[in-house]
């Protein structure tokens, strides 16, 4: 009987004083029990930290190979909505200007870039050798996507020649951006057909013999390909009037489809770089979630660290969460007391994880660009981070910490201040 009744007058006490915590009480109490156990709290956001830096890490790499490898297939906006038309190879056709007239005209094409292929030879010095030489138009960057490894400041690409490696090796200059501005000759033979025979069934055709005198611009690293020089149509004395391949913009995605069913049905081979672009976001897609795996795997680790912790804490503070009973304190205020904890020990461990990560990948990336340097490559940055990325890890940490504190908070909000002396 002497329980049971000092238990009625617990109950009375508690209904009269019953009330909920403020936000800024229950921040004191979580404090308090940080400074009460600096040791356990600090060992148990480290290993947050090094859970949702792991994340952080890997995911960011995952965004970076991603980044680089686009990046690199896609250079400009242009090229990602362009496509590439050529006649097959057996047929030895080209694509007489009417033509390209008539395929400017098609619904959704907004630019045509066309490209003549023509066998030349180039000169420097007392070096000569034959090469490919590539006329192209001033929008030929923009809609094949074309990027140079060497670029000669203050220079565009419609002032000079752009280069591949092998090419210079023929001339016996350096495969670097020492050749940039160097002067060499293109010579260019190729057939045209003759004004008086155009009307005829088979049109007469000339030998057209151009020599120009460029200057370098630009520098392909390509080792696999054969010697090329690409020239813009400005700086030739005279051009073909038939050309090999074209690029062509669309409109839009949808217009892009549309264009190239209209383009195949007139018998041209097309290639487009978005079909490449996207088959290369799906291989990355796939490693940058496998990379997302370990890093949760990492994490669910770090999440069981804290909800041992977090058990302890519990544990340890029964005969306390009796006196709080005992005094008005509610469930509500019990559960949001341990919850508060939790979630401080998540969003902290989700800051210094982000700390952590940012640092190594930091350090990997001026690695790399030391390395590349030393190379003679061009600097890289293989970590990617977005704002959106950075609110979303820190979030993620706040929602692990909740979860590995939601048991023992309910197990603590459920006690009631006679269990718990009786415990104790």
């Amino acid at each position: 009987m002497p329980v049971s009744s000092a238990e009625n007058n617990v109950t009375d006490v508690t209904k009269e004083k019953a009330h909920n915590l403020k936000i800024g009480d229950l921040l004191k109490l979580s404090v308090r029990a940080f400074r009460v156990r600096p040791t356990r709290t600090f060992l148990t956001v480290l290993g947050m930290s090094v859970g949702i830096g792991t994340v952080f890490f890997l995911i960011s790499l995952g965004y970076g190979l991603q980044y680089i490898l686009l990046g690199k297939l896609a250079p400009t906006a242009d090229s990602l909505v362009s496509l590439q038309a050529s006649y097959p190879e057996q047929g030895s056709l080209t694509i007489p200007q009417s033509t390209i007239n008539s395929v400017a005209m098609l619904p959704g094409a907004v630019e045509i870039s066309p490209v003549s292929d023509i066998s030349g030879e180039i000169q420097y010095q007392k070096f000569t050798g034959d090469v490919m030489v590539k006329i192209i138009d001033d929008k030929y960057n923009r809609l094949s996507g074309f990027v140079a490894n060497f670029v000669q400041s203050n220079s565009s690409f419609e002032s000079g020649a752009v280069i591949s490696s092998t090419a210079l090796r023929i001339l016996g200059l350096p495969e670097d951006a020492t050749s940039l501005g160097k002067k060499i000759t293109v010579g260019a033979t190729y057939q045209e057909d003759n004004a008086t025979g155009a009307s005829s069934a088979t049109p007469k055709q000339d030998t057209v013999q151009t020599k120009n005198e460029i200057p370098i611009v630009g520098i392909v690293t390509d080792a696999a390909q054969s010697p090329y020089v690409f020239i813009p149509q400005n700086l030739m004395s005279s051009i073909p009037d038939s050309y090999d391949l074209f690029f062509i913009k669309a409109k839009d995605n949808t217009s892009l489809e549309k264009l190239r069913s209209a383009l195949i049905s007139q018998g041209f081979i097309i290639s487009a770089r978005i079909d490449t672009v996207q088959q290369a976001k799906r291989i990355t897609d796939v490693i940058t979630t496998v990379l997302g795996i370990f890093g949760v795997a990492a994490l669910i680790v770090s999440s069981i660290g804290m909800f041992n912790t977090m058990l302890i804490s519990f544990m340890e503070r029964i005969f306390e969460v009796g006196i709080m009973k005992s005094i008005g304190a509610t469930r509500r205020d019990i559960l949001s007391m341990f919850l508060m904890e939790s979630l401080l020990m998540g969003v902290l461990g989700g800051v210094g994880g982000i700390i952590l990560g940012f640092g190594l990948g930091t350090l990997v990336n001026f690695g790399m660009n030391v390395l590349a340097h030393y190379l003679g490559g061009k600097p890289i940055s293989l970590f990617i981070y977005s704002t959106q990325f950075i609110i979303f890890i820190i979030a993620l940490s706040g929602v692990v910490g909740l979860l590995s504190g939601f048991f023992p908070a309910r197990n603590a909000a459920k006690l009631s201040a006679r269990e718990a002396f009786l415990r104790k």
